[in-house]
């Protein structure tokens, strides 16, 4: 299954992650919401506290890169599924940030994404 990304897709390599792996794991969330969302991920990154922050941009500037030559769903996949210290958090985190505002901010919606 793949999820395609967003035709404006975010301007960074988190924002980017994070539209694929929302558009992975919530199908039916309307692109107005996961284009919020996926801003919300990208805002909280960006004031992480600086050393976190590095690792972070790190991580996700390496997935884009290789993401950028084999494509986001074969790396996007192995990322989920690498039990690598520090890969395998960065999925974690943006799945917590983007998961914490979607209920937050519609908790009527279901558990594909759909609006309610």
């Amino acid at each position: 299954m793949s999820a395609p990304v967003h035709p404006c897709a975010p301007p960074t390599a988190v924002g980017r992650f994070a539209d694929w792996l929302l558009g992975v794991d919530l199908p039916e969330l309307p692109e107005d919401r996961r284009r919020e969302v996926v801003a919300f991920v990208e805002r909280r990154v960006a004031v992480l506290p600086s050393f976190t922050r590095f690792g972070v941009r790190v991580i996700a500037a390496s997935v884009d890169a290789i993401a950028r030559a084999v494509g986001i769903d074969r790396i996007g996949r192995l990322v989920l599924r690498l039990p690598l210290p520090l890969v395998s958090e960065y999925p974690r985190l943006v799945r917590s940030l983007g998961y914490a505002f979607i209920w937050e901010t519609w908790p009527s919606t279901a558990v594909d994404g759909a609006a309610a």
